[in-house]
């Protein structure tokens, strides 16, 4: 419907631009949907825009474009408001046009190209990978997938990227928790990983062969005080890291 009243608007500046009220017709005519329903269905402001180019107020000029308008069945009435807004109040024929129009285009209704030419980074999910996935992330992958398709959709070039944050310290908290679990120590640190997806992934480990790296625990690993022995929890798992 937007694109109708852009339409019927262009048609009327340029018949003022024949007559000698404007010099020019703009390329873009912004058409807003109205807050209040009681003031309209749709509303512009082109009438305050270019009044200073055709010498005259906003509400002086708006008259003039609408006395230009095209006549048009899908719209009902057309009105002024306050300063020079214009505002479009549709027909019961514009609802049953639409329809009309979704029924004819089939997959191609809502179709366009104003993103053309322009490149779009999109990140979604991008889970952090220190624990599991749960239903947050799906629900993340199906807006993060439905945005795409409407970018897609206007003519936009989208490139979808799940970010791997697989560095820092939560990384190497992660390796601790699972290499204590590993080796089946009795002590682990308060601020280690506790959940059970830990021991599963120590398991699956196990099952594994020639991992020598994972065949022993140092004795003095495990040294060093953890907050329930009254210690600094982030230190004795740095230096858990640091062994």
């Amino acid at each position: 419907m937007k694109e109708q009243i852009q339409t019927l608007l262009t048609q009327s500046l340029e018949t003022l631009v024949t007559n000698g009220v404007l010099t020019e017709a703009p390329d873009n005519i912004r058409i807003d949907h109205s807050k209040d329903k009681a003031q309209g269905d749709f509303a512009s402001n082109i009438a305050m825009m270019l009044s200073k180019q055709a010498k005259c107020s906003p509400r002086d000029l708006a008259q003039k474009i609408i006395d230009n308008l095209p006549d048009s069945a899908e719209v009902d009435k057309v009105e002024i408001a306050g300063p020079g807004f214009i505002n479009f109040f549709m027909s019961q024929d514009s609802n049953a046009s639409v329809v009309s129009q979704i029924i004819d285009q089939g997959k191609t209704f809502g179709l366009s190209n104003v993103g053309a030419k322009q490149r779009i980074l999109l990140e979604f999910v991008s889970a952090n990978p220190t624990g599991p996935l749960h239903v947050g992330h799906g629900r993340g992958a199906a807006y993060g997938a439905t945005v795409a398709n409407l970018l897609r959709a206007v003519g936009f070039e989208v490139d979808n990227e799940y970010y791997v944050n697989d560095a820092g310290r939560q990384m190497d908290i992660l390796a601790t928790s699972v290499y204590l679990r590993y080796v089946e120590s009795d002590k682990f640190p308060s601020n280690g990983y506790k959940g059970d997806y830990i021991f599963d992934i120590a398991k699956q480990i196990n099952g594994i062969d020639k991992l020598d790296i994972f065949s022993g625990v140092h004795a003095d690993v495990l040294e060093g005080q953890d907050q329930k022995d009254g210690g600094d929890k982030e230190k004795h798992i740095d230096d858990l890291i640091a062994n």
